[in-house]
């Protein structure tokens, strides 16, 4: 996919107050690590993740997905009249029917002309949705959109302590489970728009590549539980592997595509799951440690909300700087994976 008129306007991030550490999450464990004698520590060892952020309780998507599109709009030289686009872009959603989309447009206070709806691809939503608005801003449908997405990972942390201390679960039992609990909460959003209405520099997205590996759609499957709770079990190992595997695919295809090399990207921003995940990846895509920006160890996996908030960060930090070459790089559960060129 090439783009030539596609602009990442603006960008905003919007993190909960409450902060739960990895080592108050094994407190909160003590009675199944005594009685499988693990040693307490294991969880931010294993995943490089010190804390990340929650929610209060009963906090819905869509109450996220608002505040980080009124943020956007707060930043941005658009006015709320000329989005013509809206995606709520998270795993999360408030319910099955109508689309969360709908709940966080009228918080926001778009215009009724707004086309509104859900984009859902595990992780890697919010990157699919700037995909499709990218499109329609190059065929025209559009001039710009925001897409927002609110992570709400703290009904599957609670379900997951809630299982992992109610049975008797062994040692090679509780291993599907742990991935949940690196799981963080935020909100983040953008403004994509046709670059003629950007003011100042346009930070251009260029394209990129996608891939699927959907023979392993069965090593990360999230479901409701009983009375409305979450649960999700993650081959993390299997999937570690395929996921890296894909993803050097997808960067073959990317390098060809754009032709940018690992020399001459300036920065990676890629989707947030921890310490061995980052390492494996650069290390198989040759890509020097150091171009990478990380967020994982104070935010956790905030899902689909991770690899934007990333940029944002990024960007805040200085790492990203004007004529950056910027390649992001989403993967997520299914398996799926899309990089995008973004010229900063």
């Amino acid at each position: 996919m090439r783009f030539t008129n596609v602009c990442l306007e603006s960008i905003a991030v919007v993190l909960p107050g409450e902060t739960w550490t990895s080592a108050q999450i094994e407190e909160r464990l003590r009675p199944l690590y005594e009685r499988l004698r693990l040693p307490f520590g294991r969880l931010e060892l294993m995943t490089g993740i010190r804390e990340r952020r929650m929610w209060p309780d009963g906090t819905l998507p869509s109450e996220a997905s608002a505040a980080a599109g009124r943020a956007v709009l707060g930043v941005s030289s658009l006015r709320r009249e000329q989005i013509g686009l809206f995606i709520h872009a998270a795993v999360s959603r408030d319910m099955l029917e109508p689309a969360s989309a709908s709940f966080a447009h009228h918080k926001i206070g778009l215009a009724a002309s707004t086309q509104v709806f859900d984009l859902s691809n595990a992780c890697l939503g919010f990157l699919n949705s700037i995909v499709v608005a990218g499109a329609m801003i190059e065929s025209g449908q559009i001039r710009s959109a925001l897409i927002a997405a609110g992570e709400n990972g703290r009904p599957l942390v609670e379900e997951t302590i809630r299982t992992l201390l109610a049975g008797s679960l062994d040692r090679n039992a509780i291993k599907p489970f742990f991935a949940n609990l690196t799981i963080g909460c935020g909100a983040v959003a953008a403004v994509v728009c046709h670059r003629d209405l950007v003011r100042g520099r346009a930070r251009r997205i260029l394209g990129g590549v996608c891939r699927s590996a959907t023979e392993h759609s069965e090593l990360c499957q999230g479901n409701t539980a009983e009375a409305g709770a979450l649960a999700m079990q993650t081959d993390s190992e299997r999937m570690l592997q395929a996921g890296v595997a894909l993803a050097k695919e997808t960067w073959d295809e990317f390098t060809l595509a754009t032709g940018w090399t690992r020399d001459t990207v300036d920065r990676a921003i890629c989707h947030q799951v921890g310490s061995a995940h980052r390492r494996l990846l650069f290390e198989t895509l040759g890509l020097d440690l150091a171009k990478d920006f990380s967020t994982f160890e104070t935010l956790g996996n905030m899902g689909s909300v991770s690899l934007p908030a990333t940029l944002s960060a990024a960007v805040d930090a200085g790492a990203v700087r004007d004529g950056d070459r910027v390649a992001l790089m989403g993967i997520g559960s299914g398996l799926n994976c899309l990089m995008l060129a973004l010229e900063w």
